[in-house]
């Protein structure tokens, strides 16, 4: 049996997803904050935009956690929380809060999950189009 193991993420990534997020971000006119974590959920890289709402900041990084957690984008969990969705009570089962709004992402490298990515401040939509950009731009 062999065990692949893939590069974390590194420095060069991290300001890559930042850079990359911001960018998109001043294109499309929005104030946002992004959020990145390692693998193991601990930060990496916080920007929150000047003129971004406060509670951006903490979708930001709820959005990217809810994303490590379960190895899946935040937009494809939104139906999974309704009532008499599978993980309708998930939102207030554990400790640390999980955020079921678009703009999360996880990382994935080699097949392995690396990290997440959380944009917050935008509309949901473009949230997760701003996380895209910058997942995209780091492969």
């Amino acid at each position: 049996m062999r065990i692949t193991t893939a590069a974390p993420l590194g420095i060069a990534d991290t300001e890559s997803l930042v850079a990359t997020a911001r960018r998109a971000a001043e294109a499309a006119g929005a104030t946002v904050s992004v959020t990145v974590l390692d693998a193991g959920g601990h930060l990496l890289a916080f920007r929150r935009d000047d003129r971004a709402v406060l509670i951006s900041g903490e979708t930001s990084t709820r959005k990217a956690y809810t994303a490590l957690q379960l190895n899946a984008p935040t937009a494809d969990l939104v139906d999974a929380v309704q009532p008499g969705g599978p993980f309708h009570t998930l939102p207030t089962a554990l400790d640390r809060p999980l955020l079921f709004i678009a703009g999360g992402l996880p990382i994935h490298r080699d097949g392995r999950l690396i990290g997440a990515i959380g944009v917050g401040g935008g509309a949901p939509e473009q949230d997760h189009a701003l996380a895209t950009a910058a997942v995209e731009a780091l492969a």
